[in-house]
């Protein structure tokens, strides 16, 4: 083939060259199509990120624990306040169904509380402890307020394989009033017993002789103890300020218990789903109102007489 008969090929050559460049090198606006009506509404009508979807909150300019003021002032506190608040508050589904679980249990607690002469402030330790759930921890604390199996014998809780009266809210809240105020008459400050129940007293103590600081506010503490008085904190600062952060909460968004009636047993039962049923309800009803019967039967203390709860 001569030069003549390959200049066609090279000129066709060189075109598909030319427009294979200028396809790479065109700019995304000039290649890319019209978008359709359907598209530019559907862009049109999604929500445009705000600039109030993670925001800054504000401190309580004072604020209390249990009566006692709690020192804003100094700048680490006022950092450990909101570390809790902060973490707290963004953890939405978990602080939302704390909320609504609360109105099951917080008025028994409460009650309890007052009638024993320790602060309302108390119920938000159960909280921290528990998130008003009644579970285990690997140490083996149980029920609402974590208590240890030794430290609840001691109050007088029944602890047994059939009967676990951690489990009992009424009975456990009791217990830790009981304890709670033993604390108090050591410490002297209510502030010092929420710690001392975190660490235990005896650890608490040593912690003050060593550091020669009675105030919870002076003291170097593991990170537990150190977090554990600013989470109860920030569950008081977010329950009493729901709107500040976000939630709102309507009256029937909140969980409620049945109305129950209660009956006195006094002898063994040797089969908890046939009683039940003989009582016109269930075995999930049975041990869901009444997690303390730990076992499939009952074999309780002699002479003594359970009230178990059921739905009317």
């Amino acid at each position: 083939m001569n030069k003549s008969q390959l200049l066609p090929l090279y000129l066709l050559l060189l075109l598909s060259l030319s427009l294979a460049v200028y396809a790479i090198w065109k700019t995304p606006a000039e290649i890319t199509p019209e978008p359709s009506v359907a598209q530019v509404q559907l862009l049109q009508n999604m929500p445009m990120p705000s600039r109030d979807s993670v925001r800054l909150f504000d401190l309580p300019k004072e604020l209390t624990f249990a009566g006692e003021k709690v020192p804003l002032e100094i700048e680490d506190v006022r950092e450990r306040l909101e570390r809790e608040i902060y973490v707290n508050a963004y953890w939405q589904s978990n602080m939302i169904l704390l909320m609504k679980r609360s109105s099951k249990f917080l008025p028994e607690i409460e009650e309890t509380l007052k009638e024993n002469g320790i602060p309302d402030d108390f119920k938000y330790l159960a909280m921290a402890e528990s998130a008003l759930m009644n579970v285990a921890s690997p140490a083996g604390a149980k029920g609402f307020w974590q208590i240890m199996e030794s430290t609840g014998k001691e109050y007088g809780l029944e602890i047994s394989k059939d009967v676990d009266e951690r489990y009992h809210l009424p009975k456990a809240t009791l217990a830790a009033s009981k304890y709670l105020k033993k604390a108090h008459a050591r410490f002297g400050d209510w502030t010092a017993v929420a710690a001392s129940y975190n660490m235990g007293q005896a650890g608490f103590s040593r912690r003050q002789q060593d550091q020669f600081a009675d105030n919870y506010y002076d003291l170097f503490l593991n990170d537990e103890t150190s977090r554990y008085l600013f989470r109860i904190l920030a569950f008081k600062v977010i329950f009493e300020n729901p709107s500040e952060f976000g939630f709102y909460l309507r009256e029937s968004d909140y969980y409620k218990n049945p109305t129950m009636r209660s009956i006195s047993v006094t002898s063994d039962i040797k089969n908890l789903a046939s009683w039940a049923q003989k009582q016109g309800s269930n075995y999930k009803e049975l041990k869901l109102y009444n997690p303390w019967l730990r076992d499939k039967n009952l074999n309780g203390k002699r002479g003594k007489s359970y009230q178990i709860l059921l739905p009317e």
